[in-house]
């Protein structure tokens, strides 16, 4: 049997600021930008998460898709959506929530919860900005 990868697509919106508080606030300015406004900005975020596997004989997926949806709300859209991850989600604490450090972020909340194997994460800030992770 082949092994196929199949992805959902998830929406989800955030909020959040750039800023490294080793640097100086006219350093942070500079690095980021608006992204670095102290009253944060927001994003609509889309998720790309793909899964891969052997197709079933009996029900002819790789992973029930509405499955895959359903654990990613549960798990992922839950944990960030309408947050400012800043303050309201704990990964982001101690690590500046760029979209690079947060498709990482995803990608370990969902390693190994979900149907199939994980094999990528696509994580779209902007129409024309996404961040791929494969996994470490």
């Amino acid at each position: 049997m082949p092994t196929l990868t199949v992805t959902r697509r998830v929406h989800f919106n955030a909020a959040h600021r750039l800023h490294n508080p080793k640097l100086s606030d006219a350093d942070n300015r500079r690095v980021f930008g608006p992204c670095n406004n102290p009253n944060y900005h927001g994003h609509n975020y889309e998720l790309d998460v793909s899964v891969e596997g052997e197709v079933d004989p009996t029900t002819g997926y790789v992973a029930d898709l509405g499955e895959v949806k359903r654990i990613v709300e549960e798990l992922v859209l839950s944990r960030f959506d309408h947050k400012n991850l800043n303050l309201d989600v704990s990964e982001f604490r101690e690590r500046n929530p760029t979209t690079e450090n947060l498709v990482v972020a995803i990608w370990e909340i969902l390693e190994g919860r979900l149907p199939g194997r994980l094999t990528r994460l696509i994580l779209w800030e902007t129409p024309r900005n996404y961040v791929t992770y494969e996994g470490r």
